[in-house]
């Protein structure tokens, strides 16, 4: 049988970065993604099975739609497929009527009796500079519902290093949930000082969040969901690191100032 790697979501933030340290590492690797060789919608159930069919562990983003998960995670367990997740840092601790999506797939790939191991990530560095807030970060002003809460950001390598090792292993890292954070806390004003000086952090109230976010088309439960994480944030449920990226990973997690230095320099 061939040891092939699935890895879903393959031209994004984490996905990409999976199969290149895969590669890198001397792996085969079966990217895919709505435009890839390989197709894979979590909307288009056809696509699944391909894209499953003759790998021996897949990397998986949890999907959208909270019902696609179990019949997923069905169809990876009569392929005998190990899978290594990525999930949110917290979830357990923001009301469950939110990231569904995450909650399913946490909870199909527990209740298998494939192996799988589970990582658990804060905020990307990366976040800073592909997608999420680069516009305005770029454009010099960034608006969140925030306050002075430090946040561990985590570099989005390091997540991609740790799921390679789980995804390469022969048992170690079975049935383990990790929390992969960066090596240190530090507010977002810190964070954006740090990218540029002359950047300004507007803190916004949660309702004037949600208007922001309304306003640029986001449906209502996303900036609701939005909103429950930013919440969480400010209670401080992400605000501590943990070693498991350096103690998974034998060294240090990368930095913010290692992120600033090799992307904004």
């Amino acid at each position: 049988m061939s040891h092939e790697i699935l890895v879903l979501g393959a031209t994004g933030k984490t996905g990409r970065r999976v199969v290149r340290t895969l590669e890198e590492s001397g792996a085969k690797v079966r990217p895919a993604s709505r435009t890839s060789a390989v197709r894979f919608d979590w909307s288009e159930e056809s696509t699944w099975h391909p894209a499953l069919h003759g790998v021996t562990a897949a990397y998986v983003i949890a999907p959208p739609d909270p019902a696609a998960a179990t019949p997923f995670v069905h169809l990876a367990q009569a392929e005998g497929v190990r899978l290594v997740l990525l999930s949110g840092r917290g979830l357990d601790e923001i009301p469950d009527q939110f990231f569904q999506g995450m909650l399913a797939a946490e909870r199909a790939v527990r209740a298998t009796d494939l192996p799988w191991t589970i990582l658990r990530a804060n905020n990307f560095n990366q976040n800073f500079s592909e997608d999420v807030w680069e516009a305005e970060v770029r454009a010099g002003r960034l608006s969140l519902p925030v306050d002075d809460t430090p946040e561990p950001f985590v570099d989005v390598q390091d997540i991609a290093e740790v799921a390679a090792l789980a995804l390469l292993s022969s048992g170690d890292h079975d049935g383990r949930t990790y929390n992969l954070t960066g090596p240190e806390a530090i507010t977002f004003t810190a964070a954006l000082n740090k990218i540029s000086p002359t950047a300004e952090l507007v803190k916004l109230t949660p309702a004037e969040y949600r208007e922001l976010l309304l306003s640029h088309g986001v449906p209502e439960h996303e900036a609701d969901e939005l909103n429950a994480m930013f919440e969480g944030m400010r209670q401080g449920l992400l605000a501590t690191p943990t070693d498991d990226v350096p103690r998974l990973l034998g060294r240090p997690a990368t930095s913010f100032d290692t992120y600033v230095a090799t992307t904004w320099r």
